[in-house]
């Protein structure tokens, strides 16, 4: 793809020449410009994938438009995780000279972590915007990794994935190796996302989140000097304890020798 401001070339119709073009594209190195919280929930350790306990992930978008082309690039960032550069990212390329719309990067769709709904946010999102800006035109599909479904459940996770989104799913092989996904036109394309497993934290809600957490600190460390306080009086009584048992036993201790020392005189 090339943008309006610069001479057309020779159209090229396969995936991997558009992909080459965008690469080389004046969009292609764009950083996100504006960026909301996620909340990702604490779910049950999944076999597979391991632990899956709070945590809060940064997303990046960023969106050009002009007259022949429109791009949405989404991304998503760790707090104190550095990935590829190709991990946690999502293009959605617009074409008005053919009224087509991509999903990129050519390597497929990379979320981590995985088994967290990120994926299925990010296909959302671009679906949702896609929606706005071209509904009715068409689906440009595309092979889908075959490293994607290195396992039966990353494939069949894969798949759900896709086919929940309103993508269909074709294998080329009976192993179900090579695999397109495809569809007919964008508004075909479903909008939803499990929102029980990924939340759109507002700058208000992030605040409040902060406050309630400082504020649960604040109570946690009065207790724990309370705790502390009642520990320490347990130790001094205890001390005080110990000295009046040690006296009783030297007293006892005492008596019982005078008690030997009169029976034997």
């Amino acid at each position: 793809m090339t943008d309006t401001n610069t001479p057309e070339t020779a159209p090229e119709t396969t995936a991997q020449a558009q992909a080459t073009r965008e690469k080389t594209h004046a969009w292609a190195d764009l950083a996100p410009e504006h960026f909301r919280l996620l909340r990702l929930s604490p779910l049950p350790v999944d076999r597979d994938t391991g632990a899956r306990p709070l945590r809060f992930v940064q997303l990046g978008r960023v969106e050009r438009h002009s007259k022949g082309q429109s791009l949405l690039r989404l991304t998503l960032d760790l707090p104190g995780v550095r990935l590829r550069k190709e991990v946690n990212l999502l293009e959605v390329w617009i074409d008005h000279r053919s009224k087509e719309m991509r999903l990129g990067p050519e390597k497929g769709l990379l979320v981590e972590p995985a088994n967290r709904g990120l994926g299925r946010f990010l296909l959302a999102q671009g679906i949702a915007w896609a929606q706005q800006h071209c509904a009715h035109y068409l689906v440009e599909g595309a092979a889908l990794p075959a490293k994607d479904a290195l396992n039966e459940g990353a494939r069949l996770r894969r798949d759900h994935c896709l086919q929940t989104q309103g993508f269909i799913v074709e294998y080329l092989d009976p192993l179900q190796l090579k695999a397109r996904y495809s569809a007919a036109r964008v508004s075909s394309l479903s909008s939803d996302w499990r929102s029980e497993k990924v939340q759109v934290v507002d700058l208000l809600d992030a605040a409040a989140m902060l406050q309630q957490a400082d504020q649960a600190l604040r109570e946690q460390d009065t207790k724990l000097r309370k705790l502390e306080s009642r520990l320490e009086l347990f130790r001094r009584e205890d001390g005080s304890l110990r000295f009046t048992i040690a006296c009783l036993v030297a007293f006892c201790l005492f008596q019982t020798g005078l008690l030997i020392w009169m029976a034997m005189r």
